[in-house]
């Protein structure tokens, strides 16, 4: 009997189309001209897409909990609901210009796995929940990640109910307004495994025709700001060889930030997004030049090696070229890698499963970032469009969508249990 239980949980499928429909129709609460949508946080929208993902929830027999930062836990009982429960989740807010899949999927398919699990009438032996985070984009409030930093206590409930909008509106007051200020303490939840699902927002997976990128870690950063003083002097009367030309200096630190990223190759990054030339003149050497360093990688110690080697390069540019050049920390967010078990979950699930999958990198910042402090957590990547996202034309294929949701489906089963 036991054997045979086993077989038809290897065989578990969810239901791809109602996903997908789910999607969609979440999709149309905020929908944009292009064919994304515009859902910003705690506004009239967000409360009418929370509204509709709760409802969703009570159908598929979930009790619901909201926090006082607007937190939704959706929980599904177990047998033993004195153990930790196995969470899922993501967020519904969205971008000005925000595509249909963005944090949006990893709520729905966490919702997709208890209507699964109804379907099959499967009881799990730890209780399963799905989440959702407030103010994740953080495109209305700051900071980011707002719901579950809270959560994490990486910042307090004052500070998030204190920030406002450009209209001077608060957190805490839209959250009044719109109705989802609950009674829970932010953290007072327990959470045994926490796993999210989500486009990629990246290239990778499909450059490399994976449909499952297995998520190790998300990448830490370090910001700085350069600036390279030198001497504006005409561009016409002052030879090459008696220039002190601030941009030629951080010219060169430019290209050695792109070169330390490939040399600390494959998760290495190196960004220069942001410059500012003075006087920014046409024929005057430049005698400033500020610019912003971004430096991603897996690790906190080879961020911190790539750091190094850039200060260094500069040090010797200021030296040849008779510059100054000063290097100074901006921000800095740490590396965070998944907890072993939950990646094994996840890789062991898609190969169960069928599906072609890698391991990953996330270098964009997701709430699981701050789960991954709390519990043992996890997530799943399938690829988007062009790796295009935080835009309107995001997009996803059908197919994968229920890929990741499937393999979703097998990591949380191993970690919640079957109970028999």
């Amino acid at each position: 009997m036991k054997q045979q239980t086993e077989l038809d949980i290897s065989n578990l499928r969810v239901n791809g189309e109602r996903l997908w429909d789910s999607l969609m129709e979440l999709a149309q609460i905020g929908a944009t001209p292009k064919g994304g949508v515009c859902r910003l946080t705690l506004t009239d929208l967000d409360k009418q897409g929370r509204d509709l993902v709760l409802k969703w929830a009570q159908e598929a027999g979930m009790t619901i909990t909201i926090d006082k930062i607007g937190n939704g836990f959706m929980r599904r009982a177990g047998r033993n609901n004195a153990l930790p429960p196995v969470v899922t989740g993501s967020h519904i807010d969205t971008q000005p210009t925000g595509g249909k899949f963005d944090g949006n999927y990893g709520v729905l398919a966490g919702l997709e796995v208890v209507r699964t699990l109804n379907d099959y009438k499967i009881e799990t032996e730890a209780p399963i929940e799905v989440a959702f985070w407030t103010n994740e984009e953080g495109s209305r409030f700051v900071p980011v990640m707002m719901g579950s930093g809270v959560f994490a206590k990486a910042f307090t409930l004052e500070h998030a109910y204190a920030a406002k909008d450009t209209e001077g509106k608060t957190v805490q007051g839209e959250l009044e307004r719109i109705g989802y200020i609950g009674e829970q303490e932010p953290g007072d939840h327990p959470i045994g495994t926490y796993f999210e699902t989500h486009i990629e927002q990246g290239p990778v997976l499909e450059d490399n025709d994976k449909t499952i990128g297995v998520v190790q870690a998300v990448l830490g950063i370090r910001w700085f700001d350069c600036t390279v003083v030198g001497m504006e002097a005409h561009a016409g009367p002052t030879p090459m060889h008696l220039r002190k030309d601030a941009m030629q200096g951080a010219a060169e630190i430019m290209q050695e930030i792109v070169t330390c990223a490939l040399r600390h190759a494959p998760h290495g990054r190196g960004t220069v997004g942001m410059v500012h030339v003075h006087p920014n003149s046409r024929n005057v050497i430049p005698g400033t030049v500020k610019f912003s360093i971004d430096l991603r990688n897996h690790t906190d110690e080879l961020v911190d090696q790539m750091a190094d080697e850039v200060k260094a390069f500069a040090a010797a540019v200021a030296e040849r070229r008779g510059l100054e050049i000063k290097i100074e920390m901006v921000s800095s967010y740490p590396a965070q890698p998944f907890h072993p078990d939950c990646v094994n979950a996840v890789a062991k699930a898609a190969e169960k499963l069928g599906y072609s999958n890698m391991p990953a990198v996330s270098g964009a910042g997701h709430d699981a970032v701050y789960m991954a402090r709390l519990a043992p957590s996890g997530m799943i990547f399938i690829p988007c469009k062009d790796g295009i996202s935080h835009n309107e034309i995001e997009d996803a294929k059908p197919e994968h969508i229920t890929a990741g949701c499937n393999v979703l489906l097998h990591a949380m089963l191993e970690r919640a249990g079957i109970a028999l």
